[in-house]
């Protein structure tokens, strides 16, 4: 790695703090957080000092029925439902597999069929007693939560299955209140699809609502269990996610031990992100407004805790259905793109040049080879190679700029000897300036076709993470390409660097040494006037990639390692068409050439500052 890509890299590090600084919270932001956390602290003591009043209540002098909750609805019309055993019912085809509970009427887990665990486990998606999914609404003056009550299915069956060149299927689930009214959730499942129907049918609850109701509530709290290697790393690309009707995409920070927020707009859909899966609830007729929370948890099962609350409207008619959609699935672009709800929003390809990469080029190749190759290794390889030959002008162009500077050095050397002092440091500055404007060579020469490069490399940084394919694809040693490559388990966890030894990290890092050192040589003392960048550029940098990128997944390593490899190569090579002396005869002729009157504005820019420093200075 050269100066230029130093400096580079430098730049953008900075730019990096200082949007971080930009983007803090002020300290109002952080008050009102800390006033919605104690808020939503009390809420939970004063419930469980409920519940625990309830239960010696319960010992003391047992009732008719189980608990207050009971006690509550059976004034109600859903006395009918109190009581009842829970039996599942299977939705299935040929991508999931759904288990829907009489017990709230509510999936309790979603099998994605042709994918396993980290642990070989059959990867099922909200398969946790804790979880909740329910109305919440009032009738006769009480709180009325279905998530508790039971449901009565359409049919005897426990399998519902259908198949491509099938048709789809249906499942009704009935919750009656009274004799003639009544709420169904009605699921219908499609072949060769991860999305499914879901309608809200509510049947004379006119009758059972107050007259005053516009909306119900949709309660949905899901524990997300560990699915990936690196627990750590599925907590950070996890995140709850929700879209507007115009389509703006919204995310609460996965990084945050906790989040709270409230939304009063209207809401499309909202989403359970994990790493590489998530679950989606749309709403054809919008959410009217949201409550969201979210936590990590990280307990060596669960990895977050999303919970929701959706604001459903109503016409509060005789009846009415509001259709909704439910996606439990993989986070694979295409996937996600073909249902034309902007679902493949949730896949971090960066901001909006780094996305536009990603999805318009770096994806493009990466499905192009996965179509003709088998090895992810190999695709890597060939996708490293392309991207580096086409990149390979702009690699010439800062060699070249290089090879200006270094054989001027002799130049610049006695320019610094005429001006030892540092009161000349304008004077300096001037006759270096005027040295590169006579030969035709541009300071930013080399630096401009470095940073041009660097979006291809902050993308590449973001594709390999959130790759999808690459999930449980081995390579060599590598077991895992999006994850870590773990050659030694360490008995101790060093701070920054991890409990293992990551080799493709190891490589990586040797190889951009070694690229460094040869760029060094070839530079030779050009670096004089910056002591500490030959000390950051040799060793520094390998070890801030050893840290950063040990706990990063393996295919990433293995792409920046096949980089400076090749970078290494090409540097070679260029090296070999490249005369320092004729470069020099060049440069002596094009000072001979008589000098263009017009400046460009840059270098205008430079003299007059130049001119305003030195008057300055003249007046003190």
């Amino acid at each position: 790695m050269d100066r230029n890509s130093v400096i580079g890299l430098v730049v953008i590090f900075l730019i990096l703090i200082g949007f971080s600084y930009l983007n803090r919270p002020s300290q109002e932001q952080i008050e009102a957080a800390q006033r919605r956390k104690d808020s939503i602290a009390l809420v939970q003591a004063k419930q469980r000092a409920l519940l625990e009043q309830e239960a010696a209540f319960a010992e003391k002098e047992p009732a008719p029925t189980t608990n207050v909750e009971e006690a509550s609805l059976a004034r109600t019309d859903f006395v009918d439902a109190l009581k009842g055993e829970e039996q599942f019912i299977i939705l299935e085809n040929e991508l999931i597999k759904l288990k829907v509970s009489t017990r709230g009427g509510a999936v309790y887990s979603a099998e994605v069929k042709n994918f396993k665990t980290y642990e070989q486990e059959p990867l099922e998606m909200l398969a946790d007693p804790q979880n909740v999914f329910g109305l919440q609404f009032w009738a006769n003056n009480q709180s009325v939560e279905t998530r508790n009550l039971f449901f009565t299915p359409n049919t005897s069956e426990t399998e519902i299955i259908t198949q491509e060149g099938s048709s789809s299927k249906s499942l009704t689930m009935r919750l009656a209140a009274g004799e003639s009214s009544f709420i169904d959730y009605i699921y219908t499942i499609h072949p060769n699809s991860y999305l499914i129907d879901f309608d809200i049918q509510l049947v004379n609850m006119d009758r059972v609502f107050p007259n005053n109701t516009t909306s119900i509530d949709l309660i949905w709290d899901v524990f997300t269990k560990q699915f990936e290697k690196n627990a750590k790393k599925e907590s950070e690309y996890s995140s709850l996610v929700y879209s507007l009707p115009n389509g703006d995409f919204e995310e609460l920070s996965p990084r945050n031990e906790e989040n709270s927020k409230s939304e009063s707009t209207k809401i499309r859909w909202v989403g359970y992100k994990q790493q590489f899966f998530s679950s989606f609830l749309v709403s054809e007729e919008n959410f009217l407004n949201a409550n969201f929370y979210t936590s990590t948890i990280l307990d060596g099962e669960h990895i977050k805790k999303y919970a929701s609350r959706l604001a459903i409207p109503i016409d509060n008619a005789a009846s009415e259905k509001h259709s909704m959609k439910m996606y439990y699935g993989p986070n694979h672009f295409h996937t996600l793109k073909s249902y034309d709800y902007g679902f493949e929003e949730v896949i971090p390809l960066g901001g909006w040049l780094i996305k536009w990469i990603n999805r318009y080029v770096i994806i493009f190749l990466f499905n192009l080879l996965n179509s003709k190759i088998a090895s992810y290794g190999l695709i890597i390889f060939l996708m490293t190679i392309i991207i580096k030959v086409v990149l390979l002008p702009l690699t010439y162009k800062s060699y070249l700029s290089q090879a200006k500077m270094r054989v001027l050095k002799p130049q610049i050397d006695e320019i610094n000897k005429k001006y030892p002092k540092k009161d000349d440091a304008m004077k300096k500055q001037q006759a270096t300036m005027a040295l590169y404007k006579k030969v035709g060579v541009s300071p930013m020469g080399g630096c401009l076709p470095m940073l041009i490069q660097f979006p291809i490399l902050i993308a590449m940084f973001r594709f390999f993470p959130a790759s999808f394919e690459l999930r449980q694809k081995s390579f060599l040693w590598a077991e895992d390409l999006s994850t870590y490559d773990s050659i030694i388990d360490l008995p101790f966890n060093i701070p920054l660097y991890g409990d293992h030894v990551s080799l493709f990290t190891l490589l990586m890092a040797a190889a951009l040494f070694v690229t460094s050192r040869m760029n060094s040589a070839q530079m030779g003392d050009t670096n004089a006037q910056m002591p500490g960048m030959k000390f950051m550029t040799l060793y520094m940098m390998p070890v801030m990639m050893l840290l950063v990128f040990n706990n990063h997944s393996a295919a990433l390593s293995y792409y920046y390692l096949l980089s400076n490899v090749i970078t290494l190569g090409q540097t070679l090579l260029i090296r070999s068409m490249v005369d320092d002396e004729s470069i020099l005869k060049k440069l002596n002729e094009n000072a001979k050439k008589p000098q263009a009157k017009k400046k460009s504005k840059f270098q205008a820019r430079l003299e007059e500052m130049a001119k305003q420093q030195q008057q300055t200075q003249k007046k003190k």
